[in-house]
C-alpha cells in the first residue's frame, strides 16, 4: 500500500501514475495528515466497477432465488439457449 501526502501528486504525478499502472494498486493520498484521496488507474477503476456491478446482480438473483423466484437448471437454460439459437423457440 502506497500513502503519500496530495503534495505529491503534483510534484510526483509521472511516478504515482506510473506506480498505479505497473503495480495496478491504488495510492492513498493525505491532507493535513489525514486520508483524503484514492487515485488508482482507470484500467483499475473500471475492473473495479466491473465487479461491484457483477456483485450486485448476483446479489439481486440470489435474493429473487430466496423469495421463490424460478429457477432453472442448467439443462434447462442450455435447452433455451438452442432453441433460440435454431429459431424454434
Amino acid at each position: 500500500m502506497m500513502i503519500r501526502p496530495s503534495t505529491c501528486l503534483r510534484n510526483e504525478y509521472n511516478d504515482i501514475a506510473e506506480f498505479c499502472k505497473t503495480e495496478n494498486q491504488p495510492v492513498f493520498l493525505t491532507k493535513n495528515g489525514e486520508g483524503d484521496l484514492v487515485v488508482m488507474s482507470m484500467e483499475a477503476y473500471s475492473y473495479r466497477e466491473e465487479m461491484l456491478d457483477l456483485r450486485e446482480k448476483l446479489l439481486e438473483a440470489e435474493a429473487q432465488r430466496l423469495s421463490g423466484a424460478k429457477t432453472f437448471t442448467l439443462d434447462e437454460v442450455n435447452k433455451q439457449l438452442e432453441d433460440i439459437i435454431n429459431g424454434s423457440n
